[in-house]
């Protein structure tokens, strides 16, 4: 079992910057694939990047590419989403995720474990 808990979001003028954290419990933290997926007002849940475990690869969501950066760090058990030139529409609760089988994936179902989530709001 893996448990994850988010923390890092808040509110940021647009153009502005955070860094979003994933704190994972559980010995095996190095072998998930990890991914971030949000959920705007109305919208259903989306990818937003993945990083896998084995060479660390990464995937990012068109809307997102060349502005987030996602990382992991096995010693710490956490990964990251560092998000700049940030835009109202990037306004969501934003989620971590694992995958037990380690893969680099953009689909929602291949995921295990999820946290609760944290807010990012972007005003204009």
């Amino acid at each position: 079992q893996v448990q994850l808990v988010e923390s890092g979001g808040g509110l940021v003028q647009a153009g502005g910057s955070l860094r979003l954290s994933c704190a994972a419990s559980g010995r095996t933290f190095s072998k998930y694939g990890m991914g971030w997926f949000r959920q705007g007002p109305g919208k259903e849940r989306e990818f937003v990047a993945a990083i896998s475990w084995s060479d660390s690869s990464t995937k990012y969501a068109d809307s997102v590419k060349g502005r987030f950066t996602i990382s992991r760090d096995n010693a710490e058990n956490t990964m990251y989403l560092q998000m700049n030139n940030l835009k109202p529409e990037d306004t969501a609760v934003y989620y971590c995720a694992a995958d037990r089988l380690g893969r680099l994936s953009r689909w929602r179902l291949t995921y295990d474990y999820w946290g609760q989530g944290t807010q990012v709001t972007v005003s204009s």
